[in-house]
């Protein structure tokens, strides 16, 4: 459940150019403490740049990321966050159990939550697979093995790139319901998305984001009053349609 008074990062005035070429325009956010937070927006629309921007992995060229009022430190942002990217496929050659053995022991995760680890194990399916080497598993096995990774990590909040990229439908809808109870027991997740229905599904609130531009940030019925407000179909409540008309 969302908790729309707290919010425990902000980001304001964003903006990261490549060259000739400004991949963020100006970005605000905000991130509420224990929500799951949807950024929506096709390929090249910023999602990944903002993530990276927000974690740290990047600098960007203008604006502030904020944490209870004031700018976050470097250690403040590495205790914080905790950022998963899309396609990567690290250690290829040591096994999924050596890969969260050797995460959790370097980001201090939390040994006695033994059975916190075999819930998750459980639930995404890795039991098969701890013994498999990173770089011999599917892409979907990959996502769902660093799900893993970065669901036992201690951060408060999880900056998770494309969650659902390579899974199947099943594997779809099992992954959104481990995340939502990981919300529901008080961490903040954001979530960048292409898919709109798992987004529709999963999340409680949404980014809108187009061209490096936020288009429009809040729950589906905030979003659809700003379709109504700004002349749209009053009726539009359907994640597509806000997304298009405001996009």
């Amino acid at each position: 459940m969302p908790f729309p008074d707290r919010t425990i990062l902000r980001a304001a005035g964003l903006t990261k150019r490549y060259r000739h070429v400004t991949a963020l325009r100006d970005v605000g956010v905000s991130v509420h403490a224990g929500e799951v937070l949807g950024l929506i927006g096709p390929n090249g629309s910023g999602k990944t740049t903002l993530l990276e921007c927000l974690a740290g992995v990047l600098p960007s060229d203008e604006g502030t990321i904020s944490v209870d009022g004031h700018t976050m430190t470097a250690a403040e942002r590495s205790s914080l966050l905790f950022y998963l990217p899309d396609a990567i496929a690290p250690w290829p050659a040591q096994t999924v159990r050596w890969a969260l053995d050797f995460t959790g022991g370097f980001f201090g995760a939390d040994r006695s939550a033994a059975g916190v680890r075999d819930e998750v194990m459980r639930r995404l399916d890795l039991g098969p697979l701890l013994d498999v080497a990173v770089g011999a598993l599917s892409k979907g096995q990959r996502k769902r093995a660093l799900l893993a990774v970065a669901l036992l990590m201690p951060h408060p909040v999880l900056l998770l790139d494309e969650p659902f990229e390579g899974l199947d439908l099943r594997q779809s809808r099992d992954v959104g319901e481990l995340l939502r109870d990981h919300a529901r027991a008080g961490r903040t997740l954001f979530l960048s998305i292409h898919q709109i229905n798992e987004a529709a599904r999963v999340c409680d609130r949404f980014v809108l984001l187009s061209q490096g531009r936020v288009c429009g940030e809040g729950t589906l019925e905030e979003l659809a009053g700003l379709v109504a407000a700004r002349g749209g179909a009053p009726e539009a409540v359907d994640l597509e349609q806000v997304f298009l008309a405001l996009t």
